[in-house]
């Protein structure tokens, strides 16, 4: 079973890859098997029932309107905000639900009913889906989990929904793995997931998606830098980015490296505004941590020393040709990287914060930015697995406590912290040799631990920290 690139980065609609994502995949799966079995047209009745931190901040994370766009037969993948809101808006003024885009049902309140107290053994993200006939006759019952970053399992399954069965010519599930072909090959981390990558693509279309990836990430930060006044969910958050623009642009016209960090926080501000008002954002590797990576991509092909020495001096909007190229080189290299990393979080703890708290997001994107960015910095195998470890060290235990259930107070900031971070990481790895006495796997394992450890009311559930403290108003 291998994750890939695409698994990792994947496209979907705000504010979360666990609570929205991973939800309306799921029903619209749900959705998809009535159709195949022929059931569609029997169906007269749907009770959905969610358990854990989806119930506990499923409203505030937009989890049950999901599972009705994903029982409509959206996918988060293609559908707009545009189609999200006009569709949403419909059934809340009394339109029927269409069950997999065909079967008109009336939909009501009380068809969703919330457990926020009880947990499922499997995994805190539960969600179970029935539909019943005419006559109250169960024809279906499914349980999904959502397992971070937009990942499903369900009950009776081993394999996750989003994951692919296919041999790798360098499989690898730890770090020392990973490190182990880069020496027996000589190569970088980047070129072992581009080879594994190849199993199951082409060049041709592993680099047009890596850069889709890296289009629909500019663009996420362009629609928050476009947008004002304040963030949906009734805290009233003001919308930052765009102010950070106006003043940055008038202030440093010519990308001076004296404000790297000032252009570092404002992608990754304005990736998680773009988030948090339920816009189309790229897990990476999931939604809360969204805005990491494509700031931390932004520093490197806009302050890496190759990148600097074909930038115009004087200041010029239109990139060179060779720019251009150059900068494609590094985001295909910097996606596959990071893509690397987060594999062996994938395998070996978790990214999710209902399951291990913030630090499985943030700190997880954190990591995976960081060895990016060693690599494309000009840093040998070994010194990027230590950014990768440096990063996640001072993440741990990383708390998920955000207020009102919202993906605003402290998530925002939180990614532009945690980019910040991943850029010191990598500078500080690339001073050494790459040894280390604490090794990337070991602290991805006390990651897991930490994280199994720490109470509930800090993983999601808005029981706790910020969530308690900080008075909604």
């Amino acid at each position: 079973m291998s994750v890939g690139v695409f698994d990792l980065f994947s496209i979907g609609i705000g504010p979360s890859s666990s609570h929205t994502v991973g939800p309306m995949r799921a029903a619209n799966i749900f959705a998809a098997e009535l159709r195949e079995a022929g059931l569609l047209g029997s169906v007269a009745e749907l009770s959905i029932h969610l358990y854990g931190s989806l119930a506990a901040t499923g409203r505030g994370h937009g989890t049950q309107g999901a599972i009705l766009l994903g029982l409509s037969g959206f996918d988060p993948e293609t559908i707009g905000p545009e189609t999200v809101t006009v569709t949403l808006e419909a059934i809340a003024g009394g339109a029927p639900l269409l069950l997999g885009g065909e079967r008109a049902l009336i939909h009501t309140e009380d068809d969703i009913v919330l457990h926020p107290l009880t947990v499922l053994p499997r995994h805190t993200n539960a969600m179970r889906l029935s539909a019943r006939d005419a006559h109250g006759i169960e024809l279906v019952t499914e349980t999904f989990y959502s397992i971070g970053g937009g990942f499903i399992t369900r009950d009776g399954a081993v394999e996750v929904e989003t994951e692919v069965s296919r041999p790798d010519p360098f499989p690898f599930t730890t770090a020392a793995r990973l490190l182990e072909h880069c020496a027996t090959e000589g190569i970088d981390i980047s070129e072992v997931m581009r080879r594994n990558e190849l199993a199951k693509t082409d060049a041709v279309g592993l680099r047009s998606g890596l850069l889709h990836i890296r289009d629909v990430m500019n663009e996420c930060a362009d629609s928050a830098i476009a947008r004002t006044g304040v963030l949906p969910g009734g805290l009233d958050v003001r919308r930052r980015a765009p102010g950070w623009h106006d003043r940055l642009r008038a202030l440093d016209p010519h990308r001076d490296p004296l404000y790297w960090q000032e252009w570092v926080n404002l992608v990754a501000l304005a990736v998680n505004e773009e988030n948090a008002s339920g816009g189309r954002v790229v897990t990476a590797p999931t939604n809360g941590a969204a805005g990491i990576i494509p700031a931390v991509l932004f520093y490197a092909t806009h302050y890496a020393p190759p990148v600097r020495a074909l930038m115009d001096p004087n200041g010029g909007t239109e990139a060179s040709a060779p720019l251009r190229a150059l900068r494609d080189d590094i985001t295909e290299r910097f996606l596959l990287t990071a893509a690397a990393i987060g594999v062996l979080y994938k395998e070996q703890a978790a990214i999710s914060g209902a399951e291990l708290g913030c630090q499985g997001e943030v700190g997880s994107a954190s990591s995976m930015a960081a060895g990016a960015l060693a690599e494309i910095l000009g840093g040998t195998p070994a010194q990027v697995a230590n950014a990768a470890e440096i990063a996640m060290e001072h993440n741990l235990g990383l708390t998920c406590d955000p207020v009102g259930g919202l993906v605003q107070i402290p998530c925002i900031e939180r990614n532009a912290i945690g980019a910040a971070k991943a850029v010191n990481a990598a500078k500080m790895a690339l001073w050494g040799d790459g040894t280390h006495r604490v090794s990337l796997d070991q602290v991805i394992l006390t990651m897991r631990d930490t994280g199994n450890d720490m109470s509930s009311k800090y993983k999601e559930t808005s029981l706790g920290g910020l969530a308690v403290n900080v008075v909604e108003c």
